[in-house]
C-alpha cells in the first residue's frame, strides 16, 4: 500500500480527518450506515463496533486493510479477513482503564444511594483481561474482597487465583467484562440466564460493560421485577441502539454503551491505527500530527475523610450519562435509537484519573499514595 489511499471512518473515531488525511482522503460516515455500496472504491476502513465487518460487506471491495478502534473484536470476521489477505489492526486494552473508572464511579454511586461500605463487600468479577483485571486492581487499593473468575486464562495460568463460577455468584457485587463469544467450551453468550440468576443474592449489585448479548434480557428483567432490592448497572444491550426501555427503567444505572468513552481511551485508539496504517505505507512518523493528550484537566482540593469517593465523583460521576439516558422514557418509541445513538456521538470529554491532579497536602500519606495507586496525579501542592 502506497500513500493517497481512499479511506472510510467511522465519524466517532477521535480526530479521524486529521490523522488520517495523512495517508489520503478521509471520508467520514455514521458507522451504522457503513455498507458495501459506501466502501466499493476505498482501500482503507476505519470502524467501532457498530459496523459488522465481514464477507457480506467487504467481497466486492477493494479495501485492503481494516482498522477497528475498539478493543472487543466480536463485530470483526477475522477468519474471513485472514482468508482474504486483508490486514486487521484492532486496538486491545485501549479503552481498558476507562471502562475500569466507570465500574469504580458506578460503585461509589451504588454505595452512597443504598448506604453501604464498599470495603465490606465482596466484588465477583467475571472476566479478568485488559478490563476486569484493571477493576481487580482498584479493588485491592480499595481495600475490597473480589473473587475472579475466568476459565481460559485459568487454563492459561495454573497458578492464578480464580475460582468456580459459583463462588463468584455469592459475591454481593457482580462486574462483567467477558468478550462475546458465541459457541465454543468458553461461550458467553446468554451467560447471564435464569439458572446464573437463581444462584446470585437478591440484592446483587450486578454491572455488565462487555456486550448486551452476554445477558438474556428478558430473565434479567424478570429477576429485578422479583428481587426489586437488586440493582442492575447496564452500559451495554441487546439490539442497540433500540434498547429495552423496559430494562432501562428497571437498571439503576443505564447508560448508551459509553464506559469506555473516554478522551484518553479514543486517543490511545487512534494512535494504534495510525502507527499500524503507518506501517503498510511509505509515511514516515514525522509526517503523522502529535497526538498528545491534552494538559490535566483541573485541580482540586480534598481535605474530608471521604477523598476517594470525592475523587472519584468529581472526575466522573456516571449518574450524568444516566440522566441523560433517562430522557427515552419520555420519548416516543420511534426517537428512541436516534436519541441514543446521539448521546454516543455528542458525548462530552471526559478524562481518566490519570489527568487529574488533586491537591492533597492535607491528607495524610496513605490516602495520597491510595489515590496515585488508582492513577490521580495526586500530592502536595
Amino acid at each position: 500500500m502506497t500513500a493517497s489511499l481512499s479511506i472510510i471512518a467511522d465519524q466517532q473515531i477521535l480526530l479521524a480527518e486529521e490523522v488520517f488525511s495523512n495517508f489520503g482522503n478521509v471520508e467520514l460516515v455514521n458507522g451504522r450506515s457503513i455498507d458495501p455500496a459506501v466502501i466499493k472504491n476505498a482501500d482503507v476502513l476505519l470502524v467501532r463496533s457498530v459496523t459488522r465487518v465481514d464477507e457480506a460487506l467487504l467481497k466486492e471491495s477493494n479495501i485492503r486493510f481494516v482498522g477497528s478502534a475498539t478493543s472487543g473484536i466480536d463485530h470483526i470476521d477475522t477468519d474471513y479477513l485472514k482468508a482474504a489477505n486483508i490486514r486487521f489492526v484492532h486496538a486491545p486494552g485501549c479503552n481498558a482503564r476507562s471502562v475500569a473508572e466507570y465500574v469504580l464511579s458506578s460503585l461509589f454511586a451504588t454505595a452512597e444511594y443504598n448506604t453501604f461500605d464498599l470495603t465490606k463487600k465482596t466484588v465477583g468479577i467475571i472476566g479478568c483481561g485488559q478490563v476486569g483485571s484493571r477493576v481487580k486492581r482498584f479493588m485491592d487499593v480499595l481495600g475490597v474482597h473480589c473473587l475472579a473468575n475466568d476459565p481460559p486464562l485459568e487454563a492459561e495460568n495454573a497458578g492464578g487465583s480464580y475460582v468456580a463460577l459459583e463462588r463468584v455468584l455469592e459475591a454481593d457485587i457482580i462486574s462483567l467484562h467477558v468478550p462475546l463469544v458465541r459457541s465454543g467450551n468458553h461461550a458467553t453468550a446468554g451467560l447471564v440466564n435464569k439458572t446464573f440468576l437463581d444462584q446470585v443474592k437478591s440484592d446483587v449489585v450486578l454491572i455488565n460493560t462487555s456486550r448486551g448479548e452476554v445477558i438474556d434480557e428478558a430473565a434479567l428483567l424478570a429477576f429485578q421485577q422479583a428481587n426489586p432490592k437488586s440493582t442492575l448497572i447496564l452500559d451495554v444491550w441487546c439490539n442497540e441502539p433500540k434498547i429495552d426501555i423496559q430494562l432501562l427503567n428497571h437498571s439503576f444505572i443505564g447508560t448508551p454503551h459509553i464506559a469506555g468513552y473516554s478522551y484518553d481511551g479514543k486517543l490511545k485508539a487512534t494512535k494504534v491505527l495510525a502507527e499500524a496504517l503507518q506501517a503498510e505505507t511509505n509515511i514516515t512518523s514525522h509526517d503523522l500530527p502529535v497526538l498528545a493528550s491534552e494538559a490535566v484537566a483541573d485541580a482540586i482540593e480534598y481535605y474530608d475523610d471521604n477523598a476517594i469517593a470525592s475523587a472519584i465523583m468529581r472526575s466522573y460521576d456516571v449518574r450524568s450519562d444516566a440522566i441523560a439516558l433517562g430522557e427515552l422514557s419520555n420519548m416516543p418509541i420511534e426517537a428512541h435509537a436516534g436519541y441514543f445513538d446521539s448521546l454516543r456521538k455528542n458525548y462530552p470529554i471526559r478524562r481518566e484519573f490519570t489527568n487529574r491532579e488533586i491537591n492533597t497536602n492535607k491528607l495524610n500519606h496513605e490516602l495520597q499514595q491510595r489515590l496515585q495507586d488508582l492513577g490521580f496525579q495526586a500530592g502536595a501542592a
